[in-house]
């Protein structure tokens, strides 16, 4: 029996080859694209679990509240990592304070020097993260260890053995390698760490370290733990979460901890809540996958209900010997499932195929592992598929009155057509959706990327200060690079216009109410630091040599000088708790346009700028636009390795930098745009085929028609009006479905676009056009054909 089903069904899809293939291309595509997301989606999941003790890792976080917000913090003052090992030693079984990801310069003994990005940790860090270790150990107790990932060991040292060899930092200090360990992997939050530097080092390297450890104020280390076998989160937050009370802070602290198997997929904070994170990007796409899949499946209801007349002597055949229901149910569910099973061969390898190059959409590398968990799933997913596709046609099918089959007065009403249209309907409504959705999401992209960011990104070069040979030669660097005439001016800064600047809290003034914590983003710089950024002074005056008493003057951006309160800021008086002067008062000379300096969709925090180098990080090079760039680098490169000679001059184009804020939402897009077309192509296959048959079915009223004087115009029409009408309907469902799902996700900007009526009038006449592109070629080929052929039987 299962053997005459096979070999029906076969023949039905080899005598139907433009239906089979139609079917079968969009059944492949729909189910390629679920196992694109899929392998996606595992890779999310799969993040930082290639730690061993993955499930009891937890970053220590803390809530600060300040200008009458809640800030949720990652970077904590040095005492806390002793009390939370000292007083909380039940709840944690480890605890390891670090430093935050930063650039140095590694050299050999004989090698040529290396940038890359590493961390200072304390020696409990490698037993927490349980690192595995490809040769030496994980131990850093010793102050002058460090530990090498394989491929900045290989880099350093090729084919070498690494251990117990010295390395030289920044030219600063020496240490010695203890031990190599295994890439991070990409999906992980700790991947681009390439070295772990013991903490002595870090005390050693930067004068600022030691005089913060003991200061409870001072939010600069990041802190790590594993908690005890067992522990309860919730219970855990609940015990710590008074560890910083009694120290003098008024920020009102909350710590707390989120486990790692947390931080990727929820790590979004606002006002002290966790509002999510990567999470949202699972959901939506998993959703996009699986209203893809829906699409083909709707594409074989379609076209397999429309093809109902074509088989309805057939069905009347089998029930007259003798077929029962159930049997014929059985009979089209098989044919479903081997189109389903070709389908899904030839999925398999589409994603195959395209994995490379959606590795690159993805920004990761994806991996669609063929075990035999995979296959276990991808066989339920093809018999799912199989069994969605071919059960209503299966039901349909089988339920054809046989008498009027055989009598020859069976016709398909046009009630029957009521599901196909609806079919069609859901099918465009998930396609206008989606484009409405991906217009939506370039359009927040294009607009925050024209934000006024209140200085000049072009030709700014920021070149990290890793050296003392820079700190020593800065003045001769920035008078040989100006009389070169390669730039316009230099500036040294504690951070760059593109990164995050200190915030602190130290501040007072006239009219301040005492119960307020204030915080300032800070900037430390010289004076030239406006002129080399191409900020805009919109009051008062800019910092300049011409002044002695600029170094006891500040600027403020307009979101300070608001915040303040002062009614004329200029010339009024800000008191500075930590300043390196005796007297901590300083002036306000002027006022800048709020420059954005953390994500660009986040509204500008009260910024304050000083003079000030002790603790400056960074060298800023404005490029003179009268030169080329190419001749105007040279000239800088040059300067910077005469007076820098045992490092590499590395830097980066503030441009360049500024971008890279927008790699995630650019990301998102591109995922929806690839995610989009392959709908409305899915879409597009469906709507072809319907055209054709619709076509085929109607041949005899087109010659009628066209006897009767119908024009081409008019019988393309006639064949076209049936499709606008379904997909205008398809628009007023999607319309508001898309515009509230949006809105709610513009809602997590600070700085959005706004939907206007544009998208949705752009979004219906793309849908409009597609529609009438795809069915234009049978409806024209149908109303150009010589009538006589269609009506020489009549």
């Amino acid at each position: 029996m299962f053997t005459n089903y096979f070999k029906i069904a076969w023949r039905n899809l080899t005598r139907n080859r433009v239906y089979s293939m139609i079917n079968i291309s969009g059944l492949a595509l729909g189910m390629a694209i679920v196992l694109l997301i899929g392998a996606w989606i595992n890779d999310e999941l799969g993040y930082n679990k290639s730690f061993a003790n993955y499930s009891r890792i937890a970053y220590v976080l803390h809530h600060s509240t300040h200008n009458g917000h809640v800030q949720t913090l990652d970077s904590h003052p040095f005492a806390l990592g002793a009390e939370l090992r000292e007083h909380y030693a039940g709840d944690f079984k480890r605890v390891a304070v670090i430093g935050h990801p930063d650039d140095h310069i590694l050299q050999t003994e004989n090698g040529q020097p290396i940038a890359n990005t590493g961390i200072y940790a304390q020696p409990a860090l490698a037993e927490i993260l349980a690192m595995p270790m490809v040769a030496g150990s994980a131990g850093l107790e010793d102050p002058s260890s460090m530990l090498l990932s394989r491929s900045q060991a290989k880099a350093l040292f090729a084919d070498a053995d690494a251990i117990n060899k010295p390395i030289r930092i920044d030219n600063k200090i020496t240490l010695k390698v203890t031990g190599v360990y295994e890439d991070v992997p990409a999906n992980s939050d700790l991947k681009g760490i390439n070295y772990v530097m013991n903490w002595t080092a870090f005390e050693k390297m930067q004068s600022w370290v030691k005089g913060a450890e003991p200061e409870w104020n001072a939010n600069s280390f990041g802190i790590i733990g594993e908690l005890q076998p067992g522990a309860d989160v919730a219970r855990v937050n609940a015990k710590i979460k008074g560890a910083l009370d009694g120290h003098g802070r008024k920020d009102k602290p909350a710590v707390l901890v989120q486990p790692m198997t947390r931080m990727h997929l929820y790590g979004e904070w606002k006002e002290g809540r966790n509002t999510g994170g990567a999470i949202r990007y699972l959901w939506m796409f998993g959703s996009i996958g699986v209203f893809v899949l829906l699409l083909a499946c709707i594409n074989f209801m379609n076209l397999a209900t429309a093809r109902s007349e074509r088989r309805a002597r057939e069905v009347g055949i089998r029930k007259s010997i003798g077929s029962l229901r159930s049997q014929l149910v059985l009979q089209f569910l098989g044919e479903s499932m081997l189109l389903a099973a070709i389908s899904a061969g030839l999925a398999v390898l589409l994603a195959k195929l395209a994995l490379p190059w959606f590795s690159q959409l993805a920004g990761s590398p994806i991996h669609l592992n063929l075990g035999a968990p995979f296959w276990a799933v991808f066989v339920g997913l093809t018999l799912l598929v199989g069994l969605i596709a071919g059960s209503y046609p299966a039901l349909y099918l089988s339920s054809f009155n046989v008498v009027k089959v055989l009598k020859g007065s069976f016709r398909v009403g046009p009630a029957a057509a009521i599901p196909r249209k609806a079919l069609i309907v859901l099918q465009f409504t998930v396609s206008i959706s989606l484009i409405i959705g991906t217009v939506v999401v370039f359009q927040q992209i294009v607009y925050v990327k024209n934000r006024p960011v209140g200085y000049e990104r072009e030709g700014l070069l920021a070149v990290r200060m890793n050296t003392d040979d820079l700190i020593k030669h800065f003045t001769a660097i920035r008078d040989e690079l100006k009389e070169s005439q390669a730039v316009t001016d230099i500036t040294q800064s504690t951070n760059t216009p593109t990164g995050s600047a200190w915030q602190q809290s130290g501040f007072s003034w006239a009219g301040k109410d005492p119960n307020i914590v204030p915080s300032f983003d800070i900037t430390f710089a010289t004076r030239e630091f406006g002129k080399t950024v191409g900020w805009q002074v919109v009051q008062g005056r800019d910092f300049s040599r011409d002044f002695a008493t600029d170094s006891a003057a500040i600027l403020v951006n307009e979101a300070a000088a608001k915040y303040l309160g002062f009614k004329n800021p200029v010339g009024s008086v800000v008191n500075y708790l930590y300043s390196s002067r005796t007297d901590n008062r300083y002036r306000i000379i002027g006022v800048v346009k709020d420059m954005v300096m953390r994500s660009p969709e986040e509204v500008v925090r009260p910024a304050i700028y000083m003079i000030d180098t002790a603790n400056a990080d960074w060298i800023l090079v404005k490029a003179n636009p009268a030169r080329s760039m190419a001749a105007a680098l040279t000239a800088i490169t040059n300067v910077f390795r005469k007076y820098n000679p045992g490092a590499p001059f590395d830097y980066r184009f503030e441009s360049e930098h500024y971008a890279q804020k927008f790699v995630s939402e650019e990301r998102v897009l591109r995922l929806a745009v690839f995610f989009t077309v392959f709908a409305i192509l899915i879409s597009c296959l469906g709507l072809f085929g319907l055209a054709s048959f619709m076509a085929e079915q109607r041949v005899r009223e087109i010659g009628l028609r066209k006897v009767l004087g119908a024009t081409v115009p008019q019988l393309w029409g006639l064949l076209s009006r049936e499709f606008v009408r379904l997909v205008l309907v398809a628009f007023l469902i999607a319309a508001p479905l898309a515009w509230m799902g949006m809105n709610r996700w513009l809602e997590g900007y600070d700085y959005r676009t706004t939907i206007t009526g544009w998208v949705f009038l752009y979004t219906l006449g793309a849908a409009l056009f597609i529609t009438l592109a795809t069915v234009s070629y049978q409806a024209i080929r149908a109303a150009v054909a010589s009538p006589v052929r269609a009506l020489r039987s009549e």
